[in-house]
């Protein structure tokens, strides 16, 4: 990525800061976000490793050990994207998910994606759904309870599914061609399916 795709990609990814001078009550910080240990080169993360850009993938920080584990990630500015999960085994390089066998992903383009197959592509007139076209502003749910990695949009569920979803899964965002997403651990703008909760951590398991 050249020094003004970068610039451009900060420009955008600062987009909307306040920088105040006065003193504020700045409240405890999720300690899950996205993990810049685990990220594409070419990648920047953002706003307290809330928000990411550039071009590659990201994972957070936080593996999906408890039984349902829900996230949303929200379309700050289009591009190329994909949300979905990945092992730390997965190329962190690559700018689109599912395109090596340690990512599940849903993309941009609205295919489902793994091991460079497209598993299922979105239907613009799903039954019983309104026409789904993914887009800025959009909100995908994540949810995973170890059998199945499903999504919804909008809090609308989507009806496929991925399963066989193997190894120790983190979750992941991708990001090219002026993409920018946020990623939602607390507070969601939908509520999580039933029995779906936030990521925790292993220790706050026991």
């Amino acid at each position: 990525m050249s020094s003004v795709s970068v610039f451009c990609c900060l420009k955008g990814c600062l987009n909307g800061f306040n920088f105040q001078p006065h003193n504020q009550h700045i409240p405890k910080q999720n300690p899950i976000q996205l993990d810049t240990s685990y990220m594409g080169y070419d990648v920047v993360v953002v706003k307290g490793g809330q928000r990411v850009c550039g071009a590659g993938a990201v994972l957070g920080n936080a593996p999906l050990v408890q039984s349902k584990s829900y996230f949303e990630v929200k379309v700050q500015q289009g591009g190329l994207w994909s949300v979905g999960l990945a092992t730390r085994q997965t190329d962190l390089s690559l700018s689109i998910g599912g395109m090596d066998e340690f990512s599940w992903a849903l993309c941009s383009d609205q295919i489902f994606r793994h091991n460079e197959q497209e598993l299922h592509k979105l239907s613009l007139n799903d039954q019983n759904q309104k026409p789904q076209i993914l887009q800025e502003g959009d909100i995908i749910g994540v949810a995973f309870d170890h059998i199945q990695l499903k999504f919804s949009i909008n809090g609308s569920e989507l009806d496929y599914a991925i399963t066989n979803v193997k190894g120790t899964t983190y979750p992941a965002l991708y990001v090219d061609e002026g993409a920018i997403l946020d990623v939602v651990l607390e507070n969601f703008n939908y509520q999580p399916p039933s029995g779906f909760e936030k990521i925790m951590l292993e220790q706050s398991l026991l």
